[in-house]
C-alpha cells in the first residue's frame, strides 16, 4: 500500500518547459527570430523534397539521399519548433506528459537518422568518385533503400528504448524541465529512481552513433581525397571536389555542434550551453542545409531555374 501511495504521488500529467530565456523583454524578439528561421526551414526542406522528386535530372542516388536528409531536417525541427514558438506567447510553458514523451521519441528518431544518412551520402560520394563505372550497379535503387531503411529502423529502436526507459521510471513530482523541449538529459534530473541504466544506454549509444557515423564519413573522404589526388585533369579534380563540397559543409557544421555539446568538460557543462547548441542544431542547421545544397550545387540551381522558367511561360 505504501508503494502504491508513493507511485500515485509521483504521477505527473504535464511538464513546465523553462524555454530559451526567462527574460520577458526577449520573448517577442526571440519569437520573431525563430518564427522566421522555422518558416525558412520548412519552405527550404519541403522545396528540396518536392524538387528532387519532380525534376527528372535529379533522379540519382545523391538526390535520393538528399531528399531523405531534407525530410529528417523537417522532422526534427518540427518536433521542437512549433511548441517552442507557442510557449513564447503562452502564459505558462506547459507540455502534457504524453506530448513530452512523443516529442522526445521523434527528436531522437530524427537526430540519429541524420547522422547515418550523412554517412550513407559520404559512401555514395565515395562510390561515385572512386568507382564511377560501377556507380549505377553498386548504388542501385534497392541498395539506396537499404541504406536509408537501416538508419530509420535502428533510430526508431533506440528512440523507443530511451523514451520507454525514461517514462516508465518514477518522477519525483518536480516537473520543471530546464530546456525549451523535452530532451533526455534534463528529464533524467527529474527522476527519483536510479538513472544509472538509462545514462549508460544514452552514453554508450551516443558514443557509438557519433564515432561510427563519423568514421564512415572520414574513411570515405580519405579514399575520395586519395582518388582525387591521382587524377591528372585539373578540371576532373575540381568537379570531384565540387560534388563533395555541400555534403562536407553540412557534416562539419553538424558534427562540430554535437561535439561541442557532448565532448565539453564536465566542469564547464551546463544546461545554458546545451540550450544554445540545441537551438543551433534543431533550428538553424535544418534551415542552413537546403541553402547549402542550393547555393553550392549547380544541378539544384539548374532545377530551380527550370521550374522558375516554366512558371513564367505558363499561360495566364
Amino acid at each position: 500500500m505504501t508503494w502504491m501511495n508513493r507511485q500515485n504521488l509521483t504521477v505527473l500529467t504535464e511538464f513546465i518547459l523553462m524555454g530559451i530565456t526567462d527574460r520577458p523583454e526577449l520573448q517577442a524578439p526571440f519569437f520573431g527570430l525563430f518564427l522566421i528561421i522555422y518558416t525558412v526551414s520548412v519552405v527550404g526542406n519541403l522545396g528540396m523534397i518536392i524538387l528532387t522528386k519532380v525534376d527528372s535530372r535529379l533522379q540519382t542516388p545523391m538526390y535520393f539521399f538528399l531528399r531523405h536528409l531534407a525530410f529528417i531536417d523537417l522532422g526534427y525541427s518540427s518536433a521542437v519548433a512549433p511548441k517552442m514558438l507557442a510557449n513564447f506567447v503562452a502564459d505558462q510553458n506547459t507540455i502534457p506528459y504524453n506530448w513530452c514523451a512523443t516529442q522526445l521519441a521523434f527528436f531522437i528518431l530524427f537526430i540519429i537518422s541524420e547522422l547515418f544518412i550523412l554517412s550513407a551520402m559520404a559512401y555514395d560520394r565515395y562510390v561515385a568518385i572512386c568507382n564511377p563505372l560501377l556507380y549505377t550497379v553498386v548504388m542501385s535503387q534497392r541498395v539506396c533503400w537499404v541504406l536509408v531503411a537501416i538508419p530509420y529502423g535502428y533510430s526508431a529502436f533506440l528512440s523507443l528504448i530511451t523514451t520507454i526507459k525514461i517514462f516508465m521510471s518514477s518522477f519525483c513530482g518536480h516537473n520543471v524541465i530546464r530546456h525549451f523541449y523535452c530532451d533526455s538529459l534534463p528529464l533524467l534530473t527529474l527522476l527519483c529512481s536510479s538513472t544509472r541504466d538509462i545514462e549508460l544506454i544514452i552514453l554508450i549509444f551516443s558514443a557509438f552513433n557519433l564515432i561510427s557515423s563519423l568514421l564512415i564519413v572520414l574513411v570515405s573522404y580519405i579514399l575520395i581525397l586519395m582518388a582525387i589526388l591521382r587524377m591528372n585533369s585539373a578540371e576532373g579534380r575540381h568537379k570531384a571536389f565540387s560534388t563533395c563540397g555541400s555534403h562536407l559543409t553540412v557534416v562539419v557544421v553538424l558534427y562540430a555542434t554535437l561535439f561541442f555539446m557532448y565532448v565539453q568538460p564536465k566542469s564547464s557543462h551546463s544546461f545554458d550551453t546545451d540550450k544554445i547548441a540545441s537551438a543551433f542544431y534543431t533550428l538553424i542547421i535544418p534551415m542552413l542545409n537546403p541553402m547549402i545544397y542550393s547555393l553550392r550545387n549547380k544541378e539544384v540551381k539548374g532545377a530551380l531555374h527550370r521550374i522558375w522558367k516554366n512558371l513564367h511561360i505558363l499561360p495566364m
